[in-house]
């Protein structure tokens, strides 16, 4: 609630003058007397609960007075009304599922920090379409772009290496995002695609279908993750269980800057878990969703709910004054 006049509120300062004045008339005005032997037996006389009334009709004027006066700063209630439009984005999720994501140069592995900070990317983008695909070997749509988050993540967290047969089909994993995306209306459709390998499977190069994407207006963001030179890895050991070598960590860089560029994205590199929750957020502030607002305000008056009361208090304290108790304070 706001006040449309509160320079008003200065005329509150007058009330306790105005209590102090009938105070002060009430103690020092002259009563006349009647001497008599005993009062006792008077106390209980019809009539005597008046003299208590005495101060009902000032503390009705003091109420009513303290209610004209918040009446007049007018208090106001705003009501707005906000319309949105939102420029939507669809995006798709192409997350490389190879048996090298268990690689452990991420905490705790490749696999796990990809899936966690994609749930972060998708919780911070409320009113983008969000979809998802994996490859190996082979490539297939785990969610098309949804609005449905809550699915869209648990989804997500029911991904795991060796759905498909292994290898790095990345031209196969543009390609099925594309197909997701190639019939969108939306202004701007978007992949990000994730990888820690070389292209190795696949019948489609993926040059050529960064090609493809650039054809239907399709930015691509390469994130190529792995920490450089050698990286540790599990191995099961029949006998020791399970054991750890290092690994060399290859990286088609070349390969997916040229995707990038060509789309009109960028490609990231990541050597762990926080510079790719840093990519993440960079991705994030270069596609940002337009959201226009349109925002009606109404002000609503509420002084009648002061000055009614006000006028009624003063009308009892009227009637109190004159009809019903005694007037000492003249």
């Amino acid at each position: 609630m706001s006040w449309a006049n509160p320079e008003y509120f200065w005329l509150l300062a007058l009330l306790p003058l105005l209590i102090g004045i009938q105070v002060w008339r009430f103690i020092h005005k002259k009563r006349p007397s009647l001497i008599y032997s005993a009062v006792s037996d008077l106390t209980d006389l019809p009539g005597n609960y008046r003299k208590w009334g005495v101060w009902v009709s000032p503390l009705l004027f003091w109420i009513s007075y303290a209610l004209i006066v918040l009446a007049v700063a007018r208090p106001q209630i705003q009501n707005a009304t906000i319309e949105q439009e939102v420029e939507g984005i669809d995006i798709i999720l192409s997350i490389d599922i190879s048996s090298s994501m268990l690689a452990e140069d991420f905490e705790p592995n490749r696999m796990i920090a990809a899936k966690e900070l994609a749930g972060t990317f998708v919780d911070d983008r409320p009113n983008d379409r969000i979809g998802l695909n994996v490859f190996a070997r082979q490539s297939f749509t785990v969610c098309p772009p949804t609005t449905d988050h809550r699915l869209l993540k648990e989804l997500l967290d029911d991904v795991d290496i060796g759905m498909v047969q292994d290898g790095t089909a990345i031209g196969l994993g543009i390609a099925t995002a594309i197909n997701r995306l190639k019939d969108s209306e939306a202004e701007s459709r978007v992949i990000i695609l994730l990888t820690d390998g070389l292209n190795n499977a696949g019948e489609i190069d993926p040059v050529t279908a960064g090609e493809l994407a650039q054809t239907h207006g399709i930015r691509v963001y390469t994130l190529g993750i792995g920490s450089r030179g050698t990286a540790p890895y599990p191995v099961q050991d029949p006998v020791f269980g399970t054991r750890y070598q290092n690994v060399r960590v290859d990286i088609d860089e070349d390969m997916l800057i040229s995707i990038a560029e060509r789309t009109g994205g960028r490609y990231f590199r990541a050597t762990s878990t926080e510079e790719l929750h840093e990519i993440y957020r960079e991705i994030d502030e270069l596609e940002r969703t337009e959201i226009e607002e349109i925002i009606y305000t109404d002000q609503q008056d509420l002084y009648h709910n002061f000055l009614l009361p006000a006028i009624l208090l003063g009308f009892l304290a009227l009637i109190s004054d004159k009809i019903f108790f005694r007037t000492p304070l003249g």
